[in-house]
C-alpha cells in the first residue's frame, strides 16, 4: 500500500511539474477554439492557451463594430485576440471570429474555416453565457419561477444551454477526427455545490446543465479517444464583477472586502486559464473524463497558482465558511 501511494504521489508531482514548468511551449502546435472569449474567464483562458503556444480561435458577439445585449462595448473579441498575440509572442496566435453561437449557420461557418485553415481542432472550450444582464442579484430575495419575466427566463436558457448544444453539435465532428481531443464545458459552481438550489430557477438550470453535458458527452467522446470535462472558476474577479458589482479595479479589489468580507476568497480570471492549460497539457487528461472540476481543485493537483502566488479554493471555502455563517477567514483556503 505504501509503495502504491508513493508511486501515485510521484506521478501527480510529475504532471504538476510538466504543467507549471512547461507553460511557455506546452501547447505548441495545438489548435483551440474558445467559444465565448470576449471577457472574463473565456478571455483569460484564450490568453493562457496562447501563452502556452496554442493557436486560439476566439469567438463572441461583441466586436468593435457591434455590441451584444451584454452592453459592454469596451471588451471585444478583437481585443482578446490581440491579448493572445501579446502573450504568445512567436509561439501561439489569436484569431477573432465574430460568432453568435445560437445561430447554427454561423457556427458551421466557423468550423469550416478552422478546418480549412488548420485541418483539425484539439480543444473546444464552451464558455458561452451572457445571461447576467437578464438577472438581478442585488435584490435580497430572488423571485419564484412564476414571478419571473418568462421571456427573460427563456433567453437565459438559450444563452446558457442552447448555445452550448449548438456549438458542440457543430464542432465535435471536427474535434473527434483525431484522438486526444478535449472538450471543456465552463460553468459556475461544482457538481457538489450546485446540488443546492441556486435561485432563481433559470439561473440554476443554466449552471447545472454544463455539468451534465460534460458527463454525457464524456460517455460519447471516449469511444473516439477524446475527453469531456466541466470546469468552474471560483469567485471570479471578472471585469463586470469588479467595476459593476463592487466598483473597484483589480489593483484595489480588496477594498470590496470591507462591504463583502467573503470576497477575500476571490480569484483572477488567469487562475482558471492556468487550470485549463494544465488540463490540456496533461497526457493523462482522460482520467478526468466526465468530471466536474474547479480551478482551486486543479491547482492542488497540478501545482499552479493565481497571479499573486496564492491558490484559492473558493468552492470549499464557500461551503465550509460562508454557507455555515462563519466570519470571513481565508486562512487555509488560499
Amino acid at each position: 500500500m505504501e509503495r502504491a501511494e508513493t508511486t501515485e504521489t510521484t506521478e501527480t508531482a510529475k504532471r504538476a511539474k510538466r504543467a507549471v514548468q512547461g507553460t511557455a511551449g506546452t501547447l505548441g502546435g495545438r489548435i483551440a477554439l474558445v467559444a465565448g472569449a470576449t471577457r472574463g474567464a473565456g478571455r483569460a483562458m484564450a490568453v493562457e492557451l496562447g501563452r502556452a503556444g496554442a493557436t486560439v480561435y476566439v469567438t463572441g458577439r461583441t466586436t468593435r463594430e457591434h455590441v451584444s445585449e451584454v452592453g459592454r462595448s469596451t471588451e471585444t473579441i478583437e481585443e482578446t485576440a490581440e491579448l493572445v498575440d501579446a502573450a504568445a509572442g512567436v509561439a501561439g496566435r489569436g484569431i477573432a471570429v465574430p460568432t453568435d453561437h445560437l445561430e447554427p449557420a454561423q457556427v458551421r461557418a466557423l468550423v469550416a474555416r478552422i478546418d480549412r485553415e488548420q485541418g483539425r481542432l484539439d480543444l473546444l472550450v464552451n464558455d458561452l453565457w451572457g445571461g447576467d444582464v437578464h438577472l438581478d442579484f442585488t435584490t435580497e430575495k430572488q423571485p419564484d419561477l412564476w414571478e419571473m419575466d418568462l421571456d427573460k427566463g427563456l433567453r437565459i436558457m438559450r444563452l446558457g444551454i442552447e448555445s452550448h448544444l449548438v456549438t458542440s453539435h457543430c464542432v465535435l465532428p471536427l474535434l473527434v477526427r483525431n484522438p486526444g481531443g478535449l472538450l471543456v464545458e465552463v460553468t459556475d459552481g461544482t457538481e457538489e455545490y450546485n446540488r443546492r438550489y441556486r435561485k432563481p430557477l433559470f439561473y440554476d438550470l443554466a449552471k447545472a446543465a454544463p455539468i451534465r453535458m460534460a458527463y454525457d458527452l464524456g460517455e460519447e467522446l471516449k469511444e473516439h479517444g477524446c475527453t469531456a470535462v466541466c470546469v468552474t472558476p471560483g469567485w471570479l474577479r471578472s471585469e463586470a464583477m469588479l467595476d459593476t458589482a463592487f466598483h473597484v479595479t483589480e489593483e484595489n479589489w480588496r477594498d470590496a472586502c470591507e462591504h463583502v468580507p467573503h470576497f477575500a476568497i476571490s480569484e483572477t480570471p488567469t487562475y482558471v486559464g492556468r487550470a485549463l492549460v494544465a488540463l490540456a497539457a496533461d497526457p493523462d487528461v482522460a482520467r478526468w473524463n466526465g468530471r466536474s472540476l474547479s480551478s482551486g481543485g486543479l491547482a492542488q493537483e497540478y501545482g499552479f497558482t493565481d497571479v499573486d502566488g496564492s491558490a484559492p479554493d473558493a468552492w470549499r471555502y464557500l461551503t465550509e465558511v460562508e454557507a455555515q455563517g462563519k466570519p470571513a477567514d481565508v486562512t487555509g483556503y488560499r
